[in-house]
């Protein structure tokens, strides 16, 4: 919750991508938080153009955001996707207002700063192009357990494999996994009784189906055959962190959980870290819970991002092992969206 009574006037706020999944979280969050706001205006496509949305005791209509006039909006948080920040970002920066960009098409601008609002908070000291990048979710739920960590004793290398969530893909991959659940169910108790084949339908959005599976190959290939989700981690962990040549290597998997990103991490130190050491200073770092057993469903609906499973890694002069679990839309992509507003509203004197 914020304490409004120190501000001596409250910004006008807009939300790109309102009706989506990311959009929604966003408003409850405002509104959980007593966000301090003047007007909120919500921008979609044209397809939602004209919908209302209720927030509190307002009722707003939905604007269409390729059409839209920005000008006297303060902050602007994007949610609908890279083409569209891509298109509209700059425009709606240069019209006088601080874009929080949720997608991916900004985080590699060098006058973009990409940040987690408990890991680097003073890289909002910097934003000459009007725009903060959001990082990836799942990179999100790494940065406040490995922050303290590197403060420690110097982060050398990541290791990771994750265990992503369906609702890393919008509306649609959830809906994909509802649909391949209730198609393979009876199929899928034949599957483990006699071997017999099921049946979920048409691949859709990912390479193999995702109900009663695992899909490791997490979108198209990139770099020396690593997919985009494994380079962003790599990339956006060492953009946050400020350790340009981190060393990284990553398998993002997506497994049919609804909500909930998770990491497996082997992580090495320059320098030693004991495992007793490293669970004071987690059990100190904002945004961390340390959990006996972290997973998805004690993740969902939760602020913090869950670590636990520390242990040794006997593989590496100074390495721990490790797992955590976070919501990939709440802090993986929505409230940190709004902790940075709150941040960026602090250090720019709105008090």
């Amino acid at each position: 919750m914020n304490d409004q009574s120190h501000y001596t006037q409250f910004p006008n706020v807009g939300i790109v991508g309102a009706t989506g999944l990311v959009g929604g979280m966003m408003l409850s969050i405002l509104a959980e938080r007593a966000f301090p706001l003047n007007k909120l205006r919500l921008f979609a496509s044209s397809r939602s153009a004209g919908n209302r949305v209720t927030f509190g005791d307002r009722e707003i209509v939905v604007e269409d955001a390729s059409a839209a006039d920005y000008s006297g909006l303060d902050i602007v948080f994007f949610s609908a996707g890279g083409s569209t920040s891509k298109a509209l970002a700059e425009k709606v920066a240069q019209a006088g207002a601080v874009v929080i960009d949720n997608s991916s098409a900004w985080r590699s601008d060098p006058d973009v700063p990409l940040v987690v609002a408990e890991v680097n908070p003073h890289a909002l000291k910097h934003t000459p192009r009007g725009i903060v990048a959001n990082p990836n979710c799942t990179t999100m739920a790494a940065m406040p357990v490995l922050k303290p960590l590197h403060e420690a004793a110097g982060l050398k290398r990541l290791i990771a494999s994750t265990y992503q969530a369906v609702s890393g893909g919008g509306i649609e991959g959830v809906e994909i996994l509802r649909d391949q659940i209730v198609a393979g169910a009876d199929g899928c108790a034949a599957l483990a009784q006699n071997g017999d084949s099921v049946d979920l339908g048409a691949v859709r959005k990912w390479t193999v189906p995702i109900a009663y599976n695992v899909v490791p190959l997490n979108y198209v290939r990139g770099e020396d055959g690593y997919t985009e989700e494994e380079l962003k981690l790599r990339d956006e962990s060492r953009k946050i962190l400020e350790i340009p040549e981190l060393a990284v290597s990553a398998t993002c998997v997506r497994v049919p959980v609804f909500t909930g990103h998770s990491l497996s991490m082997n992580v090495e130190f320059e320098r030693p870290l004991s495992v007793e050491t490293a669970l004071e200073l987690l059990g100190n770092a904002p945004g961390v819970e340390i959990s006996e057993v972290p997973n998805p469903l004690t993740a969902a609906g939760k602020d913090q991002v869950f670590v636990g499973r520390v242990r040794r890694d006997p593989t590496v002069a100074h390495g721990l092992t490790l797992f955590v679990s976070g919501d990939n839309l709440r802090k993986g992509a929505a409230l940190n969206a709004v902790q940075i507003a709150e941040e960026w509203l602090k250090q720019k004197a709105w008090a």
